[in-house]
């Protein structure tokens, strides 16, 4: 069975012209100051069992001692596994997680032992586009709708408890899904165990880290002097937008997206193939450094071609003004 969520799709880059960097300014994420290394920053947390996802963010603010932080996705108390926390001014682009497809690896008990052949069919029926309405303990309102399950795969069966793996749009009850599986196989089910593998760009098998490890890096840190353990926790904002499609722009069009502006063509250098007008893409300097969210104004192929027009509008700034220098003027 295939294991692939929509952000694994891959992209083509397609070059319009090609430019030069400023090395006067701006700096690669990988050499950002550690002080600007964490504000813009994020981590891939391993969130353990008990505390809920908004004590584990203060406990990392307590941690780095920072003022904001936040985290994408919320898990249940009992729930583990990946829980994203965008860190300083990262906190400004975490809704761009939220949309983001999820992986879980769920333990399901059965109310009846039932043959092994019947329980593997019925779950692969599950994959595809369902039918949910959110449970009674949930923070939206609890109307039917939509969702699609990417995969679903059973990866053991013991008695009545069943493992499997599933990747899921965003806004997937799994404890839901469980109910629905046990209604259709007639015995009845519920969850008992779930962790978060995925979530969006982060996987559980790159970098995770506990929240043992983080205090463990800070100390090294402010005893040593050595940035290396924290920098491995504290990945760069980037690495959370890895999931969306991309813009590459020259150094001149910079300031003005700081500002607000929308990008304009002539300041488009390389994007990826595939984008669609209305989808939310990533405007990047050719230092690699993420500059803005932004909703294409065209499609791929209109891109390519334009020389004048708005390409996208910027929604959600991420670098501070005055990184690059002012290269516009405001309209009087």
């Amino acid at each position: 069975m295939k294991r692939a969520l929509p952000a694994d799709r891959t992209r083509e880059t397609l070059v319009r012209r090609e430019g030069r960097t400023d090395p006067r300014y701006g700096v690669s994420p990988e050499g950002r100051p550690l002080d600007q290394h964490i504000r813009l920053g994020c981590i891939n947390l391993d969130k353990p069992p008990g505390p809920t996802s908004h004590e584990v963010v203060a406990w990392v603010k307590r941690i780095l001692e920072i003022e904001t932080a936040g985290h994408s996705g919320t898990l249940d108390p009992k729930v583990t596994g990946i829980l994203p926390t965008m860190l300083g001014d990262s906190t400004r682009v975490v809704e761009t997680l939220l949309s983001a497809g999820k992986e879980y690896v769920c333990l399901m008990r059965l109310h009846a032992t039932l043959p092994r052949k019947r329980v593997m069919e019925v779950c692969s029926e599950f994959a595809g586009v369902i039918y949910q309405r959110p449970p009674l303990k949930s923070s939206v309102k609890r109307a039917l709708r939509t969702r699609e399950i990417y995969y679903l795969e059973v990866l053991e069966i013991e008695g009545p408890r069943v493992l499997f793996l599933v990747g899921c749009e965003a806004g997937t009850y799994i404890r839901k899904l469980c109910h629905d599986i046990g209604l259709a196989l007639g015995s009845g089910a519920h969850m008992e165990e779930l962790r978060r593998t995925r979530s969006g760009p982060f996987r559980e098998d790159e970098t995770l880290v506990t929240l043992h490890e983080l205090q463990d890096a800070k100390v090294i840190w402010r005893e040593t002097g050595d940035e290396t353990p924290l920098r491995r926790a504290v990945l760069p904002v980037e690495r959370a937008l890895s999931h969306m499609p991309t813009l590459v722009i020259s150094d001149g069009a910079v300031d003005a997206i700081c500002h607000g502006a929308p990008l304009a063509a002539p300041g488009l250098l390389r994007l990826e193939s595939g984008i669609e007008e209305g989808e939310k893409v990533v405007i990047y300097t050719l230092k690699g450094e993420a500059v803005a969210v932004a909703v294409a104004a065209m499609g791929s192929e209109d891109m390519m071609k334009s020389a004048t027009g708005i390409v996208a509008k910027t929604s959600r700034v991420v670098m501070a003004p005055g990184t690059y220098p002012k290269m516009w003027a405001k309209k009087s």
